[in-house]
């Protein structure tokens, strides 16, 4: 959570953090400010201190909005200190860099670097402030365990509060299009039909889908997964758009939208067959389902969630598929990770893959995804089923959006 910065930061042996670019669609920043119209920011935090936001000067109300302390990089003469420069924007930005640390007192340590913005002129700018302030050890991290993953790791109940009204969104989009799929004509050949009687592809279906989002304020940032047939066994195609909708063919709809704004996600997969299943696609749906149960009712508080990801594949081994516990990235049956944190990112700490640290664990305060499949594209199918539980304060699991688990839909007409 946001309260373990500081001691997050000690551990690191980080003395400052800075993180560059919009309040919006910039996780470390969003986490931070709480989002809002504020562009190519810079905050800055010692530890110990409160962050301080600097922003713009147009847009200082809204950086007001964060509840941080605000500076204008107006305060700073960026005429003078571009005429020093010799007319070098970045230097001058690293200059007014030097000064906005120089005013919060920072003068060297390590300061760990964060933030989505430009590369090429971030880097630009950064070479020159360690120019000017060689005594300042600038430092990254990767990405799985940075201070902003372990941060993140742990939601408040205003956060869960965020994605749980996010699964409402989604689930109730999913329930929309199930309605839209059911009620469609159905040519001879078994393809489904829109109203004026052409057939009915995923493109159609996922324009309706984008609009469901947008009427409610989400947006796809991340895409989703609409796939049928052998897409379906491909676990990240998104689905080919001239595909067909046709009865009797698995389709796997992975849907994970995101608050406008770069907000809190929700991550939701049910998998369909309309009209009736095949033995063998019914056959997978079951020992999916199967999985999914055993793995659900045997999580405990604190766990490594790694151990799920070895229970999974052991289960789905039983049941004669290939999966990575012994096989080397397999291609079919089995062959992902059980789930993953969720929050501001997509995917966060705690990871589940098998080579993921045991401090990934199922501790209070955690928001994961659980997600077993089974994948066979040469048989042009694929099965997965995933809801988003959080570990409450209390130890107990709590599923944040119920949707019904029906593989085969009812068509209506």
């Amino acid at each position: 959570m946001k309260s373990d910065l500081d001691s997050l930061m000690q551990s690191k042996n980080l003395d400052a953090i800075l993180v560059f670019g919009n309040a919006e669609n910039n996780p470390p920043m969003t986490y931070l400010t709480g989002g809002g119209h504020v562009s190519a920011a810079t905050l800055i935090k010692k530890r110990g201190d409160e962050a301080v936001l600097f922003c713009n000067d147009m847009e200082r109300g809204e950086a007001a909005k964060s509840g941080l302390k605000v500076r204008r990089y107006g305060e700073y003469p960026w005429q003078e200190m571009l005429k020093k420069a010799g007319g070098d924007t970045a230097l001058m930005s690293a200059m007014r860099l030097e000064r906005m640390c120089a005013d919060l007192g920072i003068y060297g340590g390590r300061v760990g670097v964060y933030g989505h913005t430009d590369v090429s002129g971030l880097f630009a700018v950064l070479a020159h402030f360690q120019r000017l302030m060689p005594e300042v050890e600038l430092l990254g991290e990767s990405r799985e365990d940075s201070l902003f993953m372990k941060a993140m790791e742990t939601k408040d109940e205003a956060e869960v509060e965020r994605i749980r009204r996010m699964g409402r969104i989604t689930t109730e989009v999913v329930g929309l299009t199930a309605d839209f799929l059911t009620g469609r004509a159905i040519r001879e050949d078994e393809v489904l039909l829109k109203d004026d009687g052409s057939p009915l592809t995923i493109a159609d279906v996922k324009q309706r889908i984008n609009l469901w989002l947008a009427e409610r304020g989400a947006v796809p940032s991340e895409g989703y997964i609409f796939a049928i047939g052998h897409d379906a066994g491909l676990p990240h195609s998104q689905g080919d758009p001239t595909d067909l909708l046709r009865l009797g063919q698995t389709i796997v709809f992975d849907i994970y939208p995101q608050e406008q704004g770069g907000g809190y996600f929700y991550d939701f997969t049910r998998t369909w067959s309309l009209g009736y299943a095949t033995p063998k696609a019914q056959e997978l749906y079951d020992q999916v389902w199967g999985v999914y149960r055993k793995v659900v009712e045997n999580l405990d508080l604190n766990a490594a969630f790694k151990d799920y990801q070895r229970l999974a594949c052991e289960e789905f081994e039983k049941l004669g598929h290939p999966t990575p516990l012994n096989t080397a990235a397999p291609l079919e049956g089995y062959v992902h990770s059980l789930g993953h944190g969720l929050g501001l990112n997509i995917h966060e700490r705690p990871w589940s893959g098998l080579t993921a640290t045991d401090d990934n664990r199922l501790a209070p305060g955690v928001v994961i995804t659980i997600e077993p499949g089974l994948y066979y594209p040469d048989q042009g199918m694929g099965v997965r089923i995933e809801d988003t539980y959080w570990v409450r304060p209390d130890g107990k699991l709590e599923k944040l959006a119920e949707y019904p688990y029906d593989f085969v839909l009812k068509m209506k007409k």
